[in-house]
């Protein structure tokens, strides 16, 4: 039994070609159900799942409840859907709207999450529009990597930080053992999520949330009546290339947004003061705040001089935020 959630907030037209899709797969046919929650959308987003979709369980949530929260909804409203299956032989894919799920990937991944039993989370291969493949497979963040990972000190950070953060030592085409994997598209083993619990609605909105999920899941120690026929004591992670996803994300952007700044780093800050400590956490958010400060000069300079003036004070207005959110 594989259970599909979908959040969704104003995405209307990318998340009709993410349920065609989904039609396609011939688990449709095998007790697949599909889940759309949706985040308060205002470009009648409902009306095309009642309309179109009407065999997905829609969930139409008031407010904007986030990814963590959005998703959240959906487990909580899967339950009903799971009543008389086995927690071990059933699953959850957390599925954003921006993908396509390309055919045999639902397949491919059920099939090896059922051959390898102490797989708590499986994450497949994701490719950009054009065919290339997304780096989607992570090695959990340490303090240096969380100062130079995208931030505008990147492209000066020294190799071997990041190598290790993208595991590049695992070629796109290898099954690799993971610390985590993103969370367009991540399927779930439902006995792992009844025990480890859901995303992590309080500290996250959106951002890391996927990480700490994951670092949850790997923390977690199998049921006893596996841990002798399994080579590990608890749960994996996996990243699986054989199953192919397509997510439609903006590789490069001329614009900044100053809320999606403010998640992203205020997750990121979270993140470390959950796992590593208060002490860690207020330094880099610290740091951080401080490379906004910097960035905020730099583009304010770029303005008096007459430097593409719109752009610069649109990133002017959303760094201005970032620090005023001081992200808490």
């Amino acid at each position: 039994m594989l259970v599909v959630i979908i959040v969704s907030w104003n995405v209307r037209d990318l998340l009709r070609g993410c349920l065609k899709s989904l039609r396609e797969s011939t688990l449709t046919a095998h007790g697949m159900r599909i889940i759309v929650v949706d985040n308060a959308s205002s470009d009648r987003s409902v009306d095309m799942l009642r309309n179109e979709f009407p065999d997905a369980l829609l969930v139409a949530n008031t407010a904007n409840r986030g990814f963590t929260g959005g998703n959240n909804d959906g487990l909580q409203a899967a339950e009903a859907l799971f009543n008389g299956y086995d927690p071990q032989s059933s699953y959850v894919l957390l599925l954003n709207p921006d993908t396509k799920v390309l055919p045999g990937a639902l397949e491919a991944m059920i099939a090896y999450a059922d051959q390898h039993p102490d797989i708590g989370l499986l994450g497949p291969q994701l490719l950009y529009a054009d065919g290339t493949v997304q780096s989607s497979r992570r090695r959990f963040i340490d303090l240096p990597t969380a100062i130079f990972e995208s931030t505008w000190l990147q492209p000066y950070a020294p190799r071997h930080l990041l190598d290790r953060y993208y595991m590049r030592e695992c070629r796109d085409d290898m099954v690799c053992d993971v610390d985590w994997v993103y969370g367009a598209a991540m399927l779930v083993r439902r006995s792992t999520y009844l025990q480890c619990g859901g995303l992590d609605e309080v500290n996250f909105f959106m951002y890391s949330e996927e990480m700490d999920w994951c670092k949850r899941i790997k923390a977690a120690p199998l049921p006893t009546d596996m841990t002798p026929s399994s080579t590990t004591k608890t749960w994996r992670v996996v990243y699986l290339p054989a199953a192919h996803i397509v997510h439609y994300e903006a590789r490069s952007s001329t614009q900044v947004s100053a809320q999606r700044d403010i998640y992203f780093n205020t997750s990121k800050v979270r993140y470390f003061r959950k796992h590593h400590g208060a002490a860690k956490a207020a330094l880099l958010r610290l740091l951080l705040l401080t490379m906004f400060t910097q960035q905020l000069s730099l583009e304010a300079l770029k303005w008096l001089a007459g430097h593409k003036r719109p752009l610069r004070q649109a990133r002017i207005r959303a760094y201005i935020s970032v620090l005023r959110s001081g992200l808490r």
